[in-house]
């Protein structure tokens, strides 16, 4: 693999992460499963990549975050107040997005920006002729990943982010503590959609482009770079749980640049990404099953013996 092919990973890796931090505030925290997800991506990649090639690139990521919280916000709107399943309402939200994405595209879907100055292109330019002139799109990701990293971990030990964390816990308990679940919910799928869009935008940015499928399958990839973070850092500390949910991206995203390179097909990616969520997901379960089994099948040996 060389050198390039590596930064692009890390690159997108990192990019992704910003979504997977999104899953973690929703799913790890909050223990609501966001399948608005794939169209919130989008989301913030069109409305990004609309107002950035209208001249605004800064504009573009305040204008991609805000869609996200809109996004958020209807999606928490049809759980709490609407008496929508919350699946139910992620997947109402996902496709009402499609139609939501291709008028914001003006009908289109795709959208070009090779001849559109983006906050990657502003950097490359500013830093053009000193040292770290081909580590700007690195540099630029760092910058935002590490402001939604320290919010994050500053969020999450407000009064507001510890009353998300003890929804997510035990809901009736936060009821009886004169806490309203329906508030942090809302606030909760608010903030980390804010995240998506934000990852969309500075995806299309960093691309160029925007297609209409560009978010599909993006709750699949999260959820198992989120998995695969948990690996390494389950049972600590938010901070070092945040650091491994950008571990877990990168890894991820080193596992699709791998699949390629050994030319795998492009369409099995998905499938990849599938079977890591299940296998991440029914792990535990079989970890505790395991001695069963195990039991199970000496007793199976010694009857067969026995005969």
């Amino acid at each position: 693999m060389t050198l390039a092919l590596v930064k692009t990973a890390i690159e997108l890796g990192l990019i992704s992460s910003i979504t997977v931090l999104a899953l973690f505030l929703s799913y790890s925290m909050l223990n609501v499963c966001d399948l608005s997800t794939d169209g919130c991506f989008t989301l913030g990649a069109s409305v990004g990549a609309v107002v950035a090639i209208a001249g605004y690139p800064y504009l573009s990521i305040i204008a991609a975050m805000t869609a996200g919280v809109l996004s958020g916000f209807i999606t928490a709107f049809l759980q709490t107040k609407m008496g929508v399943d919350s699946l139910l309402a992620g997947i109402v939200v996902n496709t009402a997005l499609y139609s939501v994405n291709i008028a914001i595209m003006g009908g289109a879907s795709l959208l070009n920006m090779n001849k559109t100055v983006t906050v990657f292109t502003m950097a490359e330019n500013a830093l053009s002729g000193s040292s770290l002139a081909d580590l700007s799109k690195l540099l630029i990701i760092l910058i935002a990943v590490a402001i939604v990293c320290l919010f994050q971990r500053s969020f999450l030990k407000t009064k507001i982010g510890l009353a998300i964390r003890a929804t997510g816990n035990n809901p009736d308990m936060v009821r009886s503590s004169s806490i309203n679940p329906v508030m942090t919910t809302i606030v909760g799928l608010c903030v980390a959609n804010a995240f998506t869009g934000l990852s969309g935008c500075l995806m299309a940015q960093y691309q160029k482009s925007v297609n209409i499928d560009i978010g599909t399958g993006m709750v699949t990839i999260a959820l198992a770079s989120l998995l695969i973070g948990n690996v390494f850092c389950l049972h600590r500390s938010i901070p070092v749980r945040i650091v491994g949910t950008l571990l877990g991206s990168v890894i991820f995203r080193f596992v699709y640049t791998v699949a390629l390179r050994l030319k795998m097909p492009a369409y099995m990616l998905k499938l990849i990404s599938s079977v890591i969520v299940i296998l991440a997901i029914s792990g535990p379960y079989l970890k505790s099953r395991l001695p069963l089994m195990l039991r199970s099948l000496k007793h199976k040996k010694g009857g067969a013996m026995d005969e």
